[in-house]
Formats: structure tokens, C-alpha cells, sequence
């Protein structure tokens, strides 16, 4: 299996998710691990399925 490009990973708080190819933080603070949108990432990269995930995880947080 191929290094996966986007993971998440826990800090304080929650999650965030660390881009491996940048090597920075990409997003905002999730309370939950964000499996669906790191498979999306890391898989069809579906721009509009990845739009929705995002507004998802941002409703969580409220």
C-alpha cells in the first residue's frame, strides 16, 4: 500500500488532518476523526463530495 497522503491525526481538542506531501495541517479542528473525508483525500478526490463532508464535520462542531 502506497504512503497515504492525508492522515489524521490527534491533538489536543480533536483532530486535524496533517497533508504528508506539504508537510502542514490542512483544514480546520475536527471533534471527530474525519474517516469519510480522509478516505475522499486520499481516494476520488470527488470535489463536490469532499465540499459536503467538509460542511458536515463544520455542523458537528456547532
Amino acid at each position: 500500500m502506497a504512503r497515504r497522503r492525508y492522515v489524521a491525526r490527534g491533538v489536543d481538542g480533536g483532530y486535524r488532518i496533517w497533508d504528508n506531501r506539504a508537510r502542514r495541517w490542512w483544514g480546520d479542528l475536527y471533534e471527530l476523526c474525519p474517516d469519510e473525508l480522509i478516505n475522499e483525500l486520499n481516494g476520488a478526490r470527488n470535489y463536490a463530495k469532499i465540499t459536503a463532508l467538509l460542511r458536515k464535520y463544520r455542523a458537528q462542531k456547532r
